[in-house]
C-alpha cells in the first residue's frame, strides 16, 4: 500500500471501557469512545455507531461530490443513519443492517439532473463498498509486561 493510501490511528484505554482514539491528522481532536451501559457508561459513541457514522458520512460526501460535479446547487444536506444489531448463528451480536437516508436540499429544477448521480454515487463510497464486500481484517495481540511502581517487571 502506498504511503498516501494508508492511515494509522491509536486507541488508548482510559478507564473501564473508555478508549481515546487519536488520529494521524494534526487538526483532528482525539475522540472518546465508550460502550453503552451496562458494559460501559456511554460517555462516547461505540464502534458500531462509528461504523454507521462512517458509512453515512462516506455516502453523503460521495453524493455531494457527484451533485456538485453535475452542477447541482446543494444548499444543505441531512443524513439519517439507522443501524440494527442482530445475533449471528453463534448468538454473537453483529451490525446486521445499516439504512441510510440522504436528503439533499436542491432547487426543484435541479432534481432531473440528479438522476445520473443517484445511479453511481454509491460505487464511489470507499467505506460502504468496503463493508459490502467484506474488509480483510488482520489481528495481532502482543502482550506487554506490566511494570511495577519501581519500574521493574511484575512477576506473573
Amino acid at each position: 500500500m502506498a504511503a498516501e493510501d494508508s492511515f494509522t490511528l491509536q486507541l488508548d484505554l482510559q478507564e473501564h471501557y473508555r478508549f481515546l482514539a487519536s488520529f494521524d491528522q494534526e487538526a483532528v481532536e482525539p475522540l472518546l469512545m465508550d460502550e453503552p451501559a451496562p458494559l460501559g457508561e456511554g460517555a462516547g459513541p461505540n464502534a458500531a455507531r462509528l461504523l454507521a457514522a462512517a458509512i453515512g458520512n462516506c455516502l453523503s460526501a460521495s453524493a455531494l461530490y457527484c451533485l456538485r460535479r453535475a452542477r447541482v446547487e446543494v444548499s444543505g444536506m441531512h443524513t439519517t443513519v439507522t443501524g440494527r444489531l442482530s445475533r449471528n448463528e453463534a448468538g454473537r451480536l453483529r451490525v446486521g443492517e445499516v439504512a441510510v437516508r440522504i436528503e439533499p436540499v436542491v432547487a426543484e429544477e435541479d432534481v432531473p439532473r440528479m438522476r445520473r448521480c443517484l445511479e453511481i454515487f454509491e460505487d464511489f463510497c470507499v467505506v460502504t463498498q468496503s463493508v459490502r464486500s467484506g474488509v480483510d481484517v488482520s489481528v495481532a495481540v502482543e502482550p506487554v509486561p506490566a511494570r511495577a511502581p519501581g519500574g521493574t517487571d511484575i512477576e506473573r
